[in-house]
């Protein structure tokens, strides 16, 4: 009787870990989770225009990773009520890596410049891909 009641919890535990999402599924969620809540904290007016990658190739994702991650520092927040929410934001934007495999011919500076919101709109539908 122990045995199958040992039996009967490992068998349990084994089937937790393996419907448990992986890490990289967690921190791509984190990051699109960060990306919608910095978006109403974005100064969308009077601002500088961004490079903003849309439907890049396929090994070219890590390039526009890298230049969302870039055109991220170049925000700035809507107000300083906004500062707090939207500086611990762009810490967690900031840290977010990405490699992909290949090698890309197009720079940051390839990309159509959009304003703020647009970009951040790119760059949550980029994470919804990866």
């Amino acid at each position: 009787m122990e045995r199958m009641i040992i039996f009967f919890a490992l068998s349990f535990c084994s089937s937790m870990v393996l419907a448990a999402p992986s890490r990289r599924a967690v921190k791509y969620r984190q990051i699109f989770k960060t990306i919608e809540e910095l978006g109403p904290t974005v100064k969308d007016k009077d601002v500088e225009l961004l490079h903003t990658p849309e439907n890049p190739m396929e090994g070219c994702l890590d390039t526009a990773v890298t230049c969302f991650k870039e055109g991220t520092l170049k925000l700035q927040p809507v107000n300083s009520q906004a500062n707090a929410t939207f500086a611990k934001a762009i810490r967690v934007i900031s840290k977010f890596t990405f490699r992909g495999p290949g090698k890309c011919e197009f720079s940051c500076e390839s990309y159509e410049k959009k304003t703020p919101k647009e970009f951040l709109k790119s760059f949550a539908n980029l994470i919804k891909k990866v």
